[in-house]
């Protein structure tokens, strides 16, 4: 790596499943009366793969921070699934994959994208898009496929499904966003597919311009990727969904907050305990996301139709995004890829040359 980068800064990639959740978790720690537990599913960490150097230099770390006093970094796998039918585990693809990485001692946090699409091994020797690891061995295969391609050490997660997007929306009293005109015509095609799912009726958009959405209207929204800019534009639509979430959620009262929980509670899964995630929100105000990026890096992907598998996006080499992505959350400058990473970066060149032109 040459010289120091500039990450970017900006409001986090996050679905906007997960600020809800967030919000949710909020209102808990406020009126824990009501409710004492989001359901906690554990996982067996005997089933998690961690690369063996990782696993090394991560105990010789924790050996200097217990003589530093420190306590360290803590990575966390967020997973967006389209589970209308309330289904979390396997079986369902992950439309969003999030890594988000806390700095213990400094209560920064780095956040980081996956995209769907990488062409990735899937934790189990097979490769192809990335979102198929959680689809074909739930949260763990999903940790694993991580922490196998990326030198990451997670052993934790939470899930999000789409069911409660709808009704935490309309709690909020709907969320201000501008349409434009080619985005009408998808917006109202995915809110007509919802609405015959769900047995409902939904009110089309008309026309473009800065309006009120209610739930279907902006969970349509958000599902749009056939405009120009495909998933990188979705991925902005969730973001502009995520900054207007958190405008209303700052004005809203306590008895808001607690429709969005009931909203939102049967579409959360977590390894997590109430517990653990109330005792960061006791310090929640000192937290800071100081770095959102997505993975494979702009600088180090291709696009490319791999065969059946179709359109994929493809690291460059998945071993200079490795040095990137390590540099980006732990200042690490020159850091050296494990042997497993640079054994899966040379498999993914072999598979994919002849379709990269």
């Amino acid at each position: 790596m040459n010289g120091q980068k500039k990450w970017k800064l900006s409001i986090p990639l996050l679905i906007v499943e997960v600020l809800v959740l967030i919000i949710a978790i909020g209102v808990l720690y406020l009126i824990t009366a009501t409710t004492n537990e989001i359901e906690r599913t554990a996982i067996d960490e005997e089933n998690i793969i961690i690369n063996e150097e990782v696993v090394e230099t991560k105990i010789e770390k924790e050996q200097e921070e217990v003589e530093e006093v420190k306590k360290g970094y803590r990575n966390i796998a967020l997973f967006g699934v389209d589970a209308r039918d309330g289904e979390l585990g396997r079986g369902t693809r992950s439309d969003t994959i999030i890594i988000a990485s806390i700095n213990q001692d400094t209560h920064e946090i780095k956040l980081i994208s996956v995209y769907r699409d990488t062409y990735l091994n899937l934790g189990n020797d097979s490769y192809n898009k990335c979102n198929g690891a959680y689809a074909k061995g739930g949260p763990e295969q999903a940790i694993t496929m991580l922490n196998m391609n990326l030198d990451m050490d997670i052993t934790d997660y939470v899930t999000v499904g789409f069911s409660g997007l709808i009704d935490a929306i309309d709690c909020l009293g709907g969320i201000e966003i501008e349409i434009t005109e080619s985005e009408i015509n998808h917006l109202n095609n995915y809110q007509l597919c919802m609405a015959e799912e769900m047995g409902v009726d939904y009110i089309p958009v008309t026309e473009p311009g800065l309006q009120t959405l209610n739930g279907m209207q902006a969970t349509a929204y958000c599902r749009i990727r056939y405009t120009k800019g495909d998933d990188f534009r979705r991925a902005e639509r969730q973001r502009d969904v995520l900054g207007a979430m958190m405008l209303k959620a700052k004005d809203a009262s306590l008895t808001t907050l607690g429709d969005v929980v009931t909203a939102v509670l049967p579409s959360v899964n977590t390894s997590l305990s109430v517990n653990e995630i109330i005792s960061v929100l006791g310090t929640v105000a000192e937290y800071n996301v100081v770095a959102s990026e997505g993975f494979p890096f702009q600088s180090e992907r291709t696009n490319a139709t791999i065969g059946s598998k179709g359109d994929c996006i493809i690291p460059t080499t998945l071993e200079e995004n490795v040095v990137m992505l390590h540099e980006l959350l732990y200042a690490e400058e020159d850091y050296m890829p494990s042997k497993q990473v640079i054994g899966l970066s040379e498999e993914i060149m072999q598979q994919t040359a002849d379709f990269i032109q």
